[in-house]
């Protein structure tokens, strides 16, 4: 979870300075005509800080899609142990039948009920990634600023994963015993 907010405030650091590159370098995003300036090195000098914003968005673009392959590393491995929950499951149904072992595991939560909170994180989170990926795709490519905010004011305020998550990581956490009490 650590993980995944730096990767967020990073990714949201990056996202609105590729907003910025993009209202500032690229307003009406076509080149100026030249007939709008009163000499040809105008021209030129226009053209070419245009050609630098260019560069600048190509680099800020490299960037979010080196956090957003961050965040695909921390997903993909949030699959894993979940896959590995299933497997627990099933060796547990296997062993002691569906009413499961008499004992928890944890502290206190059976092994369907930690699987089922795993899986909860686990779609939050896929979701998430999806939304961050589609902003990645559309964020350098939109020429209205309002949609711009909408974008970054998605990728900061996460709507795929609710308030709900940290607490479910949380309890996740004490009946690990990864936590203290």
């Amino acid at each position: 979870m650590m993980r995944w907010e730096k990767l967020n405030e990073e990714g949201f650091n990056v996202a609105g300075n590729i907003v910025d590159t993009r209202l500032t370098h690229f307003q009406g995003d076509q080149l100026p005509l030249v007939d709008d300036f009163s000499s040809y090195s105008s021209y030129s000098s226009a053209l070419s800080q245009q050609t630098g914003g260019t560069a600048e968005l190509q680099d800020q673009c490299c960037k979010l899609q080196d956090v957003i392959d961050k965040m695909v590393v921390v997903v993909t491995k949030m699959e894993r142990l979940m896959t590995s929950q299933r497997g627990v499951q099933d060796l547990e149904e296997f062993q002691f039948g569906p009413e499961g072992r008499k004992f928890p595991l944890f502290h206190s939560w059976n092994t369907k009920h930690f699987e089922d909170s795993s899986r909860v994180l686990l779609e939050s989170f896929s979701q998430e990634l999806k939304l961050k990926q589609l902003i990645l795709q559309e964020l350098a490519h939109t020429a209205d600023s309002d949609l711009c905010m909408v974008y970054l004011s998605c990728w900061l305020h996460q709507p795929f994963v609710p308030a709900q998550t940290r607490l479910t990581l949380e309890a996740m956490l004490l009946e690990t015993g990864h936590r203290p009490l």
